[in-house]
């Protein structure tokens, strides 16, 4: 998470705001350098995410379930232990810096509630996650010794330390006119560089802003400025400050192009308007955003699936198109026959050893007569010529039907793929990738020595519920459509899928009262989200009884058939898909 302390801030506040009070239900986790608390609130879970990840370090509240080891790690187990079934107390920040303390209530023994702290260090590769009982540490996700510090050591029995640096300003506590004669009297080389050294939580990109603001370049040499550049400096430090202290962030993710994330934070960048500004409500919604487009943890077996599907889509591509061509030309068929009936009708106009021969059409519809010419093999006579005609149009009319047969079974597969392509794209976990590859496996794309020994998959469909209380499950590959579609759902549940594009089943379910518009909106709305179409708009999604849906014997996994369907036009949203995600029940 590429934000510095002075932007987290606002986002300490919405968390701290969101989870005071709630028990923290379950520890997880995900990976090595994170954890994943299910924190319970009146009426809804919550999922906190805390990562120290070298490359990606974060805290925020997700809708995402990452995919967990089954076997917990020892610092899950021992977090476990701890903290489930505690309380959390309040989410602070230390200062401006980048560490973020969460003090969780306890019960212990005869019932006396003791308070222990989990620690996040946002600090690039030096992040880490550390409990935290009475300033002493019980543990860490990162120990750190003395052969890595000779100056900091986090490791179970030692007193915490925070990090150095702790002795600059806050621009928060701080007259903005004070803290801009210390940024003049650094011994920093350029403004930027100064601005950072004098200011606790004050990132490059602030740095970069208050420059801006102030009419300076970043670059500028301190002892380029005088007393007359303090006004502006100091007025521009105090419009950042300002927004902070006064609880109105504007909270930015800065893009360059459609997918590169440059930046995030707590105010409008103006030095950065040339690149594209996503505003939002909340800095949470901000970090959720820019974490999004930094992508999920590379799943090798999906990139291999992925380049295996596509080679074999433009495998039958090429294939198509060459069916399609071969079966245009077949379907001339009738005028090879054609020619051979005006041969032998014009046998005695035929000059034998002759190439081609101009002859009267005997098909043509003119009152006068019409004559067209008919190439000739002229070692044969004119009734062998005209034979070899029929045979030509009997071999092009059995290639014909072949064809056809052929071109449909290329466009079925095809088809097929598609949807494997969409199922891949919403897969996010290791079970989720292997249900896939069994089902290629089965289909034959992939070669394996005995396919009856495949290991069993158990992978639960999404399922959660719509505005107005109805149960909606979703497909999120083939095998899973065929399951909801045939084995979990009623004959009266409605089931939709978007119209001639690859995608999901999605099931909505009836529970014997009439379905709401609004109900079966929002369930094409997911069935438009998880589809081929899902960046489309107007994506056209039927939406049918399920007593009306069928499979055709022998036919792949997630083909259906079916009628009485009604058409509705959605647009997908990323809002109402966030929502939806965060309503599934607990696992």
């Amino acid at each position: 998470m590429n934000i510095d302390g002075l932007s987290l801030a606002p986002l300490v506040g919405e968390l701290n705001a969101a989870l005071t009070g709630g028990r923290i239900d379950k520890v997880f986790q995900p990976d090595p350098f994170s954890l994943l608390l299910w924190v319970r609130q009146p009426g809804e879970t919550l999922r906190f995410l805390l990562s120290a990840n070298p490359e990606r370090p974060k805290l925020f509240i997700t809708t995402e379930i990452p995919e967990n080891p089954a076997v917990a790690p020892s610092f899950c187990m021992l977090l476990r232990k701890h903290l489930e079934d505690g309380r959390i107390a309040s989410i602070e920040q230390h200062s401006l810096d980048r560490i973020i303390n969460i003090n969780i209530d306890v019960r212990g023994e005869r019932g006396l509630i003791y308070t222990k702290r989990l620690v996040i260090e946002i600090m690039g590769k030096y992040s880490n996650i550390i409990l935290l009982q009475d300033n002493t540490i019980i543990d860490a996700i990162k120990r750190v010794s003395a052969h890595v510090s000779r100056h900091r050591q986090v490791l179970p029995g030692k007193e915490y330390l925070y990090p150095p640096g702790q002795d600059r300003l806050s621009i928060l506590k701080t007259d903005s006119e004070e803290f801009c004669r210390q940024v003049m009297a650094s011994s920093a080389a350029f403004l930027s560089k100064a601005i950072i050294a004098t200011g606790i939580g004050i990132g490059p990109l602030t740095a970069k802003e208050i420059a801006w603001r102030g009419g300076f370049s970043p670059d500028i040499s301190i002892n380029n400025l005088d007393i007359s550049d303090l006004e502006a400096l100091s007025e521009a430090v105090a419009s950042i400050a300002r927004q902070i202290k006064g609880g109105s962030p504007t909270p930015t993710v800065v893009v360059e192009g459609e997918n590169k994330p440059l930046a995030i934070a707590a105010f409008i960048p103006e030095h950065l308007s040339q690149y594209n500004l996503h505003q939002f409500p909340t800095m949470s919604a901000a970090v959720d955003f820019f974490d999004k487009f930094k992508g999920r943890p590379a799943l090798p077996a999906k990139d291999l699936l992925t380049k295996l599907v596509s080679a074999e889509l433009a495998k039958l591509t090429r294939k198509q198109a060459v069916l399609a061509d071969e079966l245009s030309q077949a379907e001339h068929a009738d005028e090879y026959r054609k020619c051979g009936d005006i041969i032998m009708a014009n046998l005695y106009a035929v000059t034998p050893g002759s190439d081609k021969q101009t002859l009267v059409d005997i098909y043509s519809e003119m009152d006068e007569p019409q004559e067209v010419t008919i190439t000739l093999n002229p070692a044969l006579s004119p009734v062998e010529n005209a034979q070899q005609y029929y045979t030509k149009y009997n071999k092009a009319k059995r290639a014909e039907e072949h064809l056809a047969s052929q071109l449909k079974e290329c466009q079925d597969d095809i088809l097929y793929l598609e949807s494997i392509t969409v199922a891949l794209f919403h897969a996010h976990v290791s079970a989720e990738i292997n249900e896939i590859r069994q089902e290629l496996i089965t289909a034959g794309y992939i070669k394996t020595a005995d396919k009856r020994h495949l290991p069993a998959v158990s992978i639960q469909p999404l399922s959660g519920r719509t505005s107005d209380g109805f149960t909606v499950i979703i497909g999120k590959n083939n095998r899973q459509n065929d399951t909801v579609t045939f084995k979990q759902a009623r004959p009266d549940d409605i089931w939709l899928h978007t119209k001639d594009i690859p995608g999901s089943h999605v099931i909505l379910r009836s529970e014997n009262r009439e379905v709401s518009p609004q109900a079966i909106k929002e369930a094409a709305l997911l069935a438009a989200y998880y589809s081929k179409s899902r960046q489309s708009a107007n994506v056209p999604v039927d939406y049918t009884k399920r007593r009306y849906v069928r499979k055709p014997a022998g036919t792949k996994p997630g083909f259906v058939i079916y009628d009485h369907q009604n058409t509705i036009y959605v647009t997908p949203e990323e809002t109402f898909i966030s929502r939806f995600l965060n309503s599934q029940q607990v696992p």
